[in-house]
């Protein structure tokens, strides 16, 4: 793969210098990415591409519940419907090691882009395997961590804040802890506002893809989960079923009885974007990604809506979101696909990309002095990306997940045993996986 991707960076600097364009006229390659907000961003954005190096974009978006299996199924079966694939931060273990993705490092080293221009967090995430090696297979793309919004407009009324304080001795306010989050979403559950019933929050519970698994991390990393001793790798026991793990597990099944709309048992993005936007409830756990949108929106946004970093508790630490952008091993279009990351990589379209809502996560961009002004959620954003977590990277990570999805669902929301229970079985689920792939 080295001759090839040093060929191909080779025709790559030409194409976006302008001095191929003549000769890719008419070549079209096709991003596969998943049907959001972000996405459409993406659309507008390429066009600049387009217009430089003269290679026409397709896109092939897919809605987030079908997106990881139409995908990996397309990878696994060496497909070539994907020049340039923007694959979820879990994929990336799996993706190098069964060589689905170009390796970047002879591409970058030849083209100067250098990964110590984007956010640590980020690179370790979107682009390394193995973890935290200098081995890159993506591009860091879309930044992106489990933030909340809150009605603004319901936290600042006066009688409201006057009953709050009266209550718990502080003002209402965004929460600083879980502790606090849940007052709050109790101190709104069933009250009614403007005529109408509303509830205290809406948070992640579905069980089909891995929307509770990534809602209860939201809980478990800010009691300090670690999901094995840092000192011996796949060494569970002890650390995914802690004695702090076993808390938060049981403080996110506690927040979710109290004060959830009713019937909320499967719940994931859409669901608490629909939630929100209806006026249903007070706050709401989602990903950053759609937080421009929502800022933009004529029922819940403007000066109605508020944005706050995911609680602390025992630390600071938020659930990792976002994707990196990867050449596939199975295009007939590298050249041109690695001519795009190239182009997407420079400072000036970083930031322009930010401005048309997606999240970069380039310094040039994130570092400049005006980044948190530039945004009502640009500051939580990035005091995110600097304590983000994220979920197993293996490449045995769907068979982790589904077991996570499983059992927190089923003490959370189906009310099977004791959460020490759950994460107990969930360590026997994993050293079962990791027993089979030959870790432990």
């Amino acid at each position: 793969m080295k001759t090839l991707t040093i060929a191909a960076g080779a025709l790559a600097t030409s194409l976006v210098c302008g001095a191929g364009a003549a000769h890719a006229q008419g070549k079209t390659i096709t991003l596969c990415w998943a049907a959001w907000d972000p996405a459409n961003a993406l659309v507008e954005l390429s066009k600049d591409f387009t217009a430089k190096a003269g290679v026409n974009m397709k896109f092939e978006f897919v809605p987030w519940p079908n997106f990881a299996d139409r995908m990996l199924n397309e990878l696994n079966s060496k497909g070539k419907l994907c020049d340039l694939i923007i694959g979820d931060s879990q994929w990336i273990g799996g993706s190098a090691e069964n060589k689905h993705y170009v390796k970047l490092n002879d591409f970058f080293a030849k083209e100067g882009i250098k990964m110590d221009d984007f956010l640590p967090a980020t690179v370790y995430a979107y682009s390394t395997w193995p973890k935290g090696s200098p081995n890159y297979y993506a591009l860091p793309a879309m930044g992106d961590a489990l933030g909340w919004t809150y009605r603004k407009d319901w936290f600042s009324r006066p009688e409201l804040q006057a009953e709050f304080k009266q209550k718990y001795n502080r003002d209402l306010a965004p929460p600083k802890t879980w502790t606090e989050l849940k007052q709050v979403a109790e101190f709104f559950q069933n009250r009614q506002i403007d005529g109408k019933t509303v509830y205290g929050a809406a948070i992640f519970t579905e069980r089909g893809s891995e929307g509770i698994t990534m809602g209860a991390t939201a809980a478990l990393y800010a009691w300090g989960l670690q999901y094995d001793d840092p000192k011996k790798p796949y060494a569970m026991a002890g650390f995914t079923n802690s004695k702090d793990a076993v808390e938060a597990l049981e403080f996110y099944k506690s927040l979710y009885k109290c004060c959830t709309p009713p019937g909320y048992t499967n719940a994931y993005m859409q669901e608490g974007l629909d939630a929100f936007k209806s006026g249903q409830v007070a706050m709401q756990m989602n990903w950053f990604a759609f937080f421009p949108g929502l800022s933009k929106d004529e029922k819940v946004g403007g000066d109605k809506i508020g944005f706050f970093v995911n609680p602390a508790q025992k630390v600071e630490a938020s659930t990792l979101g976002g994707q990196g952008i990867s050449v596939v091993s199975y295009s007939p279009n590298q050249a041109e696909a690695l001519a795009y990351i190239k182009w997407f990589a420079q400072p000036d379209v970083q930031k322009k990309w930010w401005s048309l809502g997606g999240y970069a996560v380039h310094k040039a961009v994130v570092e400049d002095p005006n980044f948190t002004k530039s945004a009502p959620f640009a500051a939580d954003f990035l005091k995110a990306m600097g304590g983000v977590k994220d979920f197993w990277q293996e490449p045995a990570y769907a068979q982790l997940l589904l077991d996570m999805q499983k059992r927190v669902h089923d003490y959370v929301v189906a009310d099977k045993g004791t959460a020490k229970e759950a994460l107990d079985l969930l360590v026997k689920d994993w050293q079962k996986t990791f027993t089979e792939e030959g870790k432990i």
